[in-house]
Formats: C-alpha cells, structure tokens, sequence
C-alpha cells in the first residue's frame, strides 16, 4: 500500500502537528491564552490630513525594520506587531460618527519579556534610521503610550 501523499512531502508531519497542539493547548492540554503574561508597547496618535503620507512612509520603514532585526524566539522575542490606522471619529464610541479628517494609528507590538522593549527601543535609536523622523512626527500628534503593559487578556 502506498504512503498517502502528506506523508510522502511531510515525512515528518507528526512533528508539526505535535508542536502546533502544544503551542494551541500548551503542554497540560489546557487552551492557552496566546498572550496573557507577555508584555505590550502600545503606542496610540492621532495625525491630521497633511501628514499622513508621511506617517504611512514611516509606517511602512518601521515594518520593515522590525522584520529584519526583532528576534522570534526566545526572552526577547516579538511576539505580534500591528501597525493600524483608520478615521478619527467625532463620536470615538460611536463607529457610525462622522470622520474628523485627522487619521488615527494604532502600534501595537507584543513581546515576550520586558527584556524585548526594551532591546527594541535601544535597537531603534542606533540602527532605524528613520527613528528620529518618527519621533519628531509622534511629537506633533498628541501620541499615548502603553510602555510594557502586562496582557491580562488574550484570545487565540
């Protein structure tokens, strides 16, 4: 009889399959909260019109350097990163309100330790070079920071 065909390009699919239950349930068998315990750098600003070409090139370079330079594993490790924007409302509770026509963005970045914001914040003043660009533009746009917040709730 011949091998089914997942086991013949995925010899070693049990492997797989072994790591993403214990990452799904953990090793007790329990459904982890993905992040419960991790910290958080939230970083929330609100930019006029003018601005947000240039918000969204520094958006774009940060991504990009958070790929090539965050570790993946480890005490250090990023565990998620979003970069979001969307309208200002003139009603923030009220998702039906008219847009103010300012933009607001949302940096959200999930590490597994402290250790990892802070390696990233002293990563980001010695090799992203747009980082004084950032700062000064975060300066001008009423930004709220979250730094190393401890996640107390956390799906999937």
């Amino acid at each position: 009889m011949p091998a089914p065909t997942l086991w013949v390009k995925f010899p070693r699919i049990d492997i797989l399959v072994h790591e993403w239950i214990t990452q799904l349930f953990g090793s007790q068998g329990r459904l982890m909260m993905a992040h419960v315990g991790k910290v958080q750098l939230l970083i929330t600003f609100i930019a006029p019109a003018a601005n947000v070409a240039e918000i969204d090139r520094l958006v774009a370079s940060h991504g990009a350097w958070m790929a090539k330079t965050h570790q993946r594993s480890g005490p250090k490790a990023l565990l998620a990163y979003n970069f979001s924007k969307g309208p200002e409302l003139t009603n923030p509770l009220d998702p039906s309100s008219a847009s103010t026509g300012n933009t607001r963005y949302v940096l959200s970045e999930v590490y597994e330790s402290a250790a990892g914001i802070q390696e990233h914040w002293a990563q980001a003043q010695t090799s992203w070079g747009d980082f004084p660009a950032m700062v000064e533009t975060l300066g001008r746009c009423n930004a709220q920071t979250l730094h190393g917040g401890a996640i107390a709730q956390s799906l999937w």
